[in-house]
């Protein structure tokens, strides 16, 4: 299996991944967020493919990552929804794990790539990922904050979410 067979593979595991999350939150706002993750992974796919085929690769920037941001503006409302949830921080956070994995990986590619083309590739693909952990590790915060985060005046300031 070369470098390409492995990443498509991790990518259709990745987008399966969403699209079964964004079936089980179906009933809330994360359902948006897990889709257009399920779309990227989707997107990633093709990209792999191009390259692997020797076709032209379209490494247009998405906005998911400002998208998903805005789901996690209202956070009042986003919470109550999520937590009824049972067991799916865990799940969340075997998803940054992944994520990382994505990145480490696709690092590792970019320092081994001997043409430009291929360098560009996999460093779009590290900063898709990025993007990718930064909107899970927000969801993991928003769920764990209420399981670790003691409210009262003698701990001192905290960081307002």
């Amino acid at each position: 299996m070369n470098i390409f067979e492995f990443a498509i593979n991790m990518e259709h595991e990745g987008e399966k991944y969403y699209t079964e999350q964004a079936e089980i939150n179906k009933d809330n706002s994360l359902s948006i967020v897990f889709q257009m993750l399920a779309k990227d992974e989707s997107m990633h796919v093709k990209v792999l493919q191009n390259k692997a085929n020797r076709l032209p690769c379209d490494l247009k920037q998405n906005e998911t990552l400002s998208k998903a941001k805005n789901v996690f503006t209202d956070i009042e409302t986003t919470k109550p929804e999520i937590n009824q949830i049972p067991n799916q921080l865990g799940v969340y956070r075997l998803a940054l794990d992944n994520e990382k994995a994505s990145i480490t990986l696709y690092q590792k590619y970019f320092s081994e790539a001997t043409d430009e083309e291929s360098k560009m590739l996999f460093e779009y693909l590290t900063k898709q990922e990025e993007d990718h952990y930064e909107i899970i590790d927000q969801l993991v915060s928003l769920l764990s904050r209420s399981e670790e985060w003691v409210e009262s005046a003698e701990f001192g300031l905290r960081k307002e979410y």
